[in-house]
């Protein structure tokens, strides 16, 4: 059945090709002709920035599910300090970013 989608899509599509059909183009920009252009590191920082941030939803959720768990076994203290430790590293990570020029854009 493979086959022969491709073979019929083949027959009827037929290859009509214009220079404007075979044209490439990227989000309606004519693409420039070398792939070797520079790219601002400010970009990868700022999603690693992300990153830092998705983990730490990623990571608080889960413990805000088991918190009234550990509440009920009288474990408040244990569960709270966790989450405090792990947020005081993400604080961390964002001031060293802010004091190193990460999070401007220009």
């Amino acid at each position: 059945m493979s086959i022969g989608a491709v073979v019929i899509n083949i027959l009827m599509a037929g290859s009509h090709k214009t220079p404007t059909k075979v044209r490439h183009y990227e989000s309606g920009e004519v693409i420039k002709p070398s792939a070797w252009v520079r790219y601002n590191a400010r970009y990868y920082l700022f999603a690693l920035l992300f990153m830092l941030f998705d983990v730490d939803a990623a990571f608080t959720i889960p413990w805000a599910v088991a918190f009234r768990k550990m509440c009920a076994l009288g474990q408040v203290l244990t569960a709270s300090a966790d989450m405090l430790i792990f947020l005081a590293i993400i604080v961390a990570a964002l001031g060293y970013a802010w004091k190193k020029g990460a999070t401007k854009w220009v």
